[in-house]
């Protein structure tokens, strides 16, 4: 396996371990200021200017409004989706808890990527076949685990 594989799989793992404690972050500052919408607004304007700084740090060559303006509506939709996210994961971490919130969040994903796969959205068409179906049962089994009543001890 090359170094930017593991790397790269390395830096995956590294921001799923992340993610749940951004959103236990967002969820703390939402119960100590005015609510979940504050909250995901601060954690995506600090991510903002984190982003501002790595492109000019990076010296990143920014593109002219008029390839800005020849992309299609759709691509404007993605800070949409992540804005999405980050509110329902806020709003939804104290009540589910990290491992729910995640466990559901990875089913969600699971099944959008399989149909995204199977119908080629953006890319490649890779059909569904039974060893991909039964991965997707395996993760609803792992949910389901995940997110049972926990029982009191006797």
């Amino acid at each position: 396996m090359n170094g930017w594989l593991v790397g790269g799989i390395a830096g995956a793992a590294a921001v799923g371990v992340l993610l749940p404690l951004q959103a236990l972050i967002n969820a703390r500052l939402a119960q100590e200021t005015t609510g979940a919408l504050f909250a995901s607004f601060i954690s995506f304007g600090v991510g903002t200017l984190m982003l501002a700084l790595a492109l000019l740090v990076t010296r990143t060559p920014l593109p002219d409004l008029r390839t800005l303006s020849a992309q299609p509506a759709w691509v404007w939709t993605g800070g949409l989706i992540g804005a999405l996210y980050v509110l329902c994961a806020t709003l939804l971490v104290p009540r589910l808890g990290a491992a729910g919130l995640v466990c559901l969040v990875v089913a969600g994903q699971m099944i959008g990527s399989l149909l995204f796969d199977h119908f080629g959205v953006l890319g490649d068409v890779r059909p569904v076949d039974a060893w991909r179906v039964l991965g997707a049962v395996l993760v609803a089994v792992g949910v389901v685990l995940v997110l049972r009543p926990v029982q009191a001890p006797a």
